[in-house]
């Protein structure tokens, strides 16, 4: 994987990450909704090239330090290579530097590969959105990643995760 690198979203990947979330997700993001996350002072968009390629992307949303992941998505083809990962872990680096309090996202319980992963990143359920996902209809399992400063001191971007315990039902 040292071919991988992370890049912030630009409009040269556009039409690969439409034609990724078609591909990926039964109600996909537009074209034009990709493209205004361009703008967006609160988004964080990254993509994932591999030999020049796209990969996939991750992108989330930083708000009063509070992070939500919108979506997750990698072509089939670069799947079980740790694209994903890269990719999630890229987006939690970015929160911990904006200083955030949590990184959350959902998922469908039945997407057990991603729901390792996150959990493997640190990430631990939350709480659930009934009916949240529909084609087919599902539940989300929400996962969040709570950081908090060490010893109780502000220092930009550094962050340990408090225990599971702590995490609150949503």
């Amino acid at each position: 994987m040292e071919d991988l690198r992370l890049v912030p979203m630009a409009a040269r990947h556009l039409d690969d990450l439409a034609a990724l979330e078609r591909i990926c997700f039964a109600e996909p993001w537009t074209r034009a909704g990709l493209a205004a996350e361009l703008s967006s002072k609160t988004a964080v968009f990254l993509v994932a090239e591999l030999s020049g390629e796209t990969a996939g992307y991750a992108g989330m949303h930083c708000v009063c330090g509070e992070c939500y992941v919108d979506n997750v998505a990698v072509f089939p083809r670069f799947r079980r290579q740790g694209v994903g990962r890269a990719l999630t872990r890229g987006l939690i680096e970015r929160a911990g530097k904006q200083n955030a309090e949590f990184f959350t996202l959902e998922v469908r319980p039945s997407n057990t590969a991603a729901v390792a992963l996150y959990e493997s990143l640190g990430l631990r359920p939350a709480g659930r959105r009934k009916n949240f996902y529909r084609n087919p209809q599902e539940d989300a399992l929400i996962l969040t990643l709570f950081f908090h400063p060490p010893g109780g001191k502000e220092e930009k971007g550094e962050a340990t995760v408090r225990d599971g315990s702590e995490i609150l039902p949503v």
